[in-house]
């Protein structure tokens, strides 16, 4: 879980064991694998005309735009406890809200920075709208945020609960 506040990303230690594997792995097998991409392409030829290299050259940047973004991150991490299993919304929560007071139209998301999305379920960042409208708020409590035409919508808290990969 990740919550993100004047350059400080707070992360469990799950989470920065992680991103820290991902580096190594980037830096490391991963950088040496696009090389090797990247030279037998290069063999092929005439590099103006040569979608395999242009290509493999693509991925590298991408590739090193992960390491520095990951990089930045971890340098600014502070590695903290999982949030308590309180029932108030915070980062590093799953949290089921329902639209409306509508208990039959309702998300569940984890409340955590992009960089800790699974496929296990939705996540939506506490520096979002909804994020931002459904922090600090108990189950049972309603929230705000805004809709991105301006609007206001509301939402009911119906639980949240420490994520649990």
């Amino acid at each position: 879980m990740t919550q993100t506040s004047d350059n400080v990303t707070w992360l469990t230690q799950e989470a920065y064991d992680q991103l820290k594997a991902e580096l190594e792995h980037l830096s490391g097998s991963a950088r040496s694998e696009i090389a090797k991409k990247i030279e037998a392409a290069r063999e092929e030829g005439d590099l103006r005309e040569n979608g395999g290299y242009h290509a493999a050259k693509e991925e590298q940047g991408k590739q090193e735009l992960r390491v520095r973004q990951l990089q930045q991150l971890l340098e600014n991490a502070k590695v903290g406890e999982a949030p308590p299993d309180d029932g108030i919304v915070e980062p590093g929560m799953v949290v089921t809200i329902a639209f409306d007071g509508d208990e039959s139209d309702t998300l569940t998301f984890l409340m955590a920075s992009r960089e800790y999305a699974s496929g296990d379920v939705e996540t939506y960042s506490p520096q979002s709208p909804l994020g931002m409208g459904v922090n600090g708020k108990k189950i049972g409590e309603e929230a705000s945020y805004e809709l991105p035409n301006g609007k206001k919508a509301m939402v009911t808290i119906l639980n949240a609960k420490p994520y649990a990969a």
